[in-house]
């Protein structure tokens, strides 16, 4: 099992479960976090300190955020590795929380 960063980190980018990880295994796209799921250890460390509440655990996962295992997965090989925090995106609490924003996912 692995934790799966979903549609509410879109459009916020907060790193704060980054700083707590004690694997590394998160990677950041333009506007978005996955974690590679091979490298999760299933800590549990992250869920709790994303502002977005966008990280779940994969067996509570909500079904209408099931895309976001493969995504995670397909994305974590191809975007770089971060293991520190950063600031979150300049509009992040304008986007905290607003769904549909699947379309907004930049590559």
């Amino acid at each position: 099992m692995t934790y799966v960063v979903t549609e509410n980190c879109i459009k916020c980018k907060y790193t704060d479960c980054v700083d707590v990880c004690p694997v590394d295994c998160f990677y950041e796209g333009p506007n978005f976090l996955v974690i590679h799921p091979d490298e999760c250890i299933d800590c549990g460390l992250c869920e709790p300190e994303c502002p977005a509440d966008a990280i779940f655990s994969e067996d509570d996962l909500p079904k209408d955020q099931l895309a976001f295992v493969d995504l995670n997965a397909e994305l974590a090989e191809v975007w770089p590795n971060i293991s520190a925090q950063k600031e979150p995106l300049a509009d992040a609490d304008e986007w905290k929380g607003k769904p549909g924003k699947l379309d907004l996912l930049e590559r």
